[in-house]
């Protein structure tokens, strides 16, 4: 008998003399029944905290051991059968629940949105419910020349004053529009502050860095799905310069994270979680800009860490559903999938690549220009004290951004009605300022190349102040507590400098028709100079410049504008500027803002150049404290919870004996807390005084020692090593491609130390002359 300070515990031959012992005694001669988290699974073994990295490589493995056992049971019985072809099911199923769901939800995006944009500028007496467009659908007296003008639709300045134009009128709906835009994006920010502080911000840098493994609770719930879909519509609707394209990718990743509750495989299993999310992100895409091949191949280059070959055709498929769901639902009221749908009547010419290739190098240097000005304003924001006024710093930049779009019609229209207006190629059926030609000559349904008139000089002037303001103001917009997408924004800086350029071009050529570079191709008469193409590949280049992307965005414009035949100026103008933004510094807008909020991502794109081994990055250092380990046998439970209780580490390795230092596996600090707690719940008899038993075979013991606790279950018996001399780019590689947490080192078999994550994050950061300490999290 023993005493545990509040029992006593008695043993015999055949196990305990208590009630409810489901552990047996231990002698020299009974028998032992002991819990072993390997036969007995402890609820809560094989979890993770917040703000920790997955073990990709344990979780392919539970995987494989289910999907074996799932496969050996079907061949014993129906049921099990039927179960075996459920289960081979649920993916395609959950793939089509993503879809259905990010489809129906991006339709009510893009109708609200569209709606309360209006409402800053009037109201339909129909039903407040009916946006400018819709409400005047019906109305047989609005005329060719003002369409947007009927009966129906009042201007704010029309039901206060009674007055449609004149200064009045034009002061009350100036201010109207402030206080509507001070009103949306207060909402939004309230929102996003009470209810949802995740819903901020783009949401695929942090996407990027869950699907890398890591893991950030509550990123990815019901309430952040909730809350951004709501200020997502009021930022969009405030005016401010952002769009809902990446945003949208956050939504359908919601999306799919709440789904994958639905089905245990994807709920147990982080790795396969990862899967359906790379899915997903492919369906924002998707939904975004009607761009569904488009969906499936940004996320393959620009998000996905882990993207196997089921995973790219289930991307296809959701991409596919989430496409047909909103063009049921028809949120642009064109009948058409895609946003900016463009009919180029021109063909363009070889000797147009020079100035599509300028258009990229303006690209590439915004991108590089926009991500340092962005980081260095978000890295003040988060060490001033503007960081603790967010809902004032919100308030502030939409009520300058509403004072200053207002007077500018080109400032005061959403970012995507913009852009429509800019790749616009002129008709003769068309009233825009931007085709304020003075010479009309039919080609057709175009118009040839003229001379400017003075509705076109000041459009032209008007672009030109829209391109000041939109490179300023998105700089500081860009990271508010706000949702806010990039994808608009920098569409729109191109495409009114691919604009204005365009038309630079058209009447080069139109005044100097007789100059080489325009012979043979560019006679009198003829229409040889599409701008709206220009302002399209303006788009792309800033863009890329912004995001570095370069085959997905290329298929997402073609697939945004229906222009298939102007794939190469697309690619010249993606490409050059990706080469031009990549000479100041290769991050992306997306790469830089994981770096500044100290993710621990590994880059997969860069490249590890220093020459270091693996002796110089592990831990201990010559100065540290020796390495804290574990023995397979001779610890006790107080022992190894005073060890635990007096570090902070993820997990120990376990090693023969202290002097030997041979390892034998590793072993999870969360894992080995629970099993311990798990045990002195459930185990009668274990104590402090018990022993901790890493080994197969329990060893043999005193006849009044308590009973040992066996660990062995939740040991990792093959931990990656690598040897001292390793060099650094090989282990760099070994934890990308593995998506390691930790490796351990060795020498001679005898363990030197460890090397994690967040070690070669520092490490790298070191070499590039950064501040170590940013890598905030384990």
């Amino acid at each position: 008998c023993y005493s545990d300070a509040k029992r006593w515990i008695c043993y015999n031959e055949y196990g305990t003399s208590g009630v409810g012992g489901r552990a047996a005694g231990v002698n020299g001669n009974g028998p032992t029944k002991l819990v072993d988290p390997l036969e007995d699974p402890v609820p809560g073994v094989g979890t993770y905290e917040d703000f920790n990295t997955i073990d990709w490589v344990r979780e392919k493995s539970k995987d494989r051991d289910r999907h074996r056992e799932i496969t050996s049971k079907s061949r014993q019985s129906t049921v099990a059968l039927l179960h075996s072809v459920s289960d081979a099911f649920s993916g395609w199923l959950l793939m089509l629940l993503v879809g259905l769901m990010s489809g129906a939800l991006a339709g009510g995006i893009d109708i609200s949105a569209h709606w309360l944009t209006d409402m800053k500028e009037g109201v339909c007496l129909n039903g407040f419910w009916f946006n400018h467009e819709h409400c005047c659908w019906t109305s047989n007296e609005t005329t060719f020349q003002e369409r947007d003008r009927c009966p129906q639709w009042k201007s704010w300045a029309e039901l206060i004053t009674g007055a449609t134009e004149g200064p009045f009128a034009y002061i009350v709906n100036y201010l109207m529009y402030i206080v509507w835009a001070l009103l949306f994006s207060f909402l939004a920010v309230t929102l996003v502050r009470a209810f949802a502080p995740y819903a901020c911000g783009s949401g695929i840098p942090e996407i990027k860095t869950i699907l890398s493994g890591f893991i950030i609770r509550g990123y990815l719930g019901k309430w952040t799905l909730i809350i951004k879909t709501i200020t997502l519509v009021l930022a969009v609707s405030s005016g401010l310069s952002l769009g809902k394209e990446g945003p949208l990718v956050h939504v359908a990743c919601c999306c799919a994270n709440i789904l994958c509750h639905l089905f245990t495989k994807y709920r147990k299993n982080e790795a396969k979680r990862r899967e359906v999310l790379s899915a997903a992100a492919a369906v924002g895409v998707s939904v975004a800009f009607g761009a569904p091949i488009g969906g499936v191949l940004f996320s393959l280059e620009e998000v996905s860490y882990y993207f196997p070959l089921k995973t790219l055709w289930r991307s296809f498929f959701a991409a596919l559903v989430a496409a047909f769901t909103l063009r049921s639902i028809n949120p642009f009221g064109n009948s058409r999938l895609v946003l900016f749908y463009v009919e180029f009547h021109a063909p363009w010419h070889l000797l147009e690549l020079a100035p599509f290739i300028l258009l990229g190098i303006f690209g590439g240097l915004w991108g590089a220009l926009f991500i340092r000005a962005n980081i260095a304003w978000c890295r003040r924001r988060k060490s001033t004290r503007l960081g603790h006024y967010p809902i004032i710093e919100v308030l502030v930049v939409a009520g300058f951004t509403a004072l200053l779009s207002y007077p500018n019609s080109y400032t005061r229209m959403s970012g995507a009605e913009l852009i429509s207006e800019l790749f616009n190629d002129c008709s003769l059926l068309d009233s825009s300022q931007l085709c304020g030609y003075q010479q009309v000559s039919c080609v057709g349904n175009t118009l040839a190349d003229r001379p400017a008139g003075p509705g076109l000089y000041t459009a032209l002037w008007q672009l030109a102040l829209a391109l000041v303001f939109k490179m300023m103001i998105t700089v500081v917009t860009f990271g508010m507590k706000v949702p806010s997408g990039l994808f608009i924004p920098s569409m729109a800086v191109g495409a009114i400098a691919g604009r204005l350029l365009g038309v630079g071009m058209e009447q080069l050529a139109y005044y100097n028709h007789d100059w080489i570079i325009f012979k043979g191709w560019c006679s009198p008469g003829a229409d040889c100079i599409t701008p709206g193409l220009y302002a399209m590949v303006g788009a792309a280049a800033c863009l890329g410049g912004v995001t570095r992307m370069t085959v997905s965005l290329v298929v997402i414009m073609f697939e945004l504008t229906g222009g298939l035949e102007y794939i190469v100026p697309l690619m010249a103008a993606t490409m050059t500027s990706k080469w031009v933004a990549d000479a100041f510094g290769r991050e992306g807008i997306y790469e830089a803002h994981i770096r500044l909020n100290g993710y621990p991502f590994l880059e997969p794109k860069e490249e590890f150049e220093h020459n270091s081994l693996a002796v110089d990055v592990m831990r201990p250092r010559r100065a540290d404290p020796a390495l804290a380990v574990l023995t397979q046998e001779g610890m006790t439970v107080g022992e190894v919870e005073s060890l635990v209780e007096s570090t902070h580490y993820s997990g120990f390795p376990v090693v023969v004996s202290q002097e030997s230092q041979r390892l034998v596996g590793f072993v999870l600090r969360r894992d080995l807390l629970i099993s311990i707690d798990n045990a002195r719940q459930r185990q009668e008899g274990v104590v402090s005084a018990s022993q901790v038993v890493f080994t197969e075979h329990a060893p043999s013991q005193a006849p009044d020692a308590p009973p040992p606790l066996r660990l062995r279950g939740i040991l990792d018996l093959s931990p990656f090593t690598v040897t001292d001399h390793t060099p650094m780019d090989i282990t760099v590689d070994i934890f990308r491609k593995l998506g390691l947490r930790q490796c351990l080192v060795t020498h001679n078999g005898r363990l030197l130390g460890i090397i994690t994550k967040k070690d070669i994050l520092k490490h790298m950061a070191q070499i590039a002359n950064r501040d170590p300490d940013s890598i905030l999290f384990n």
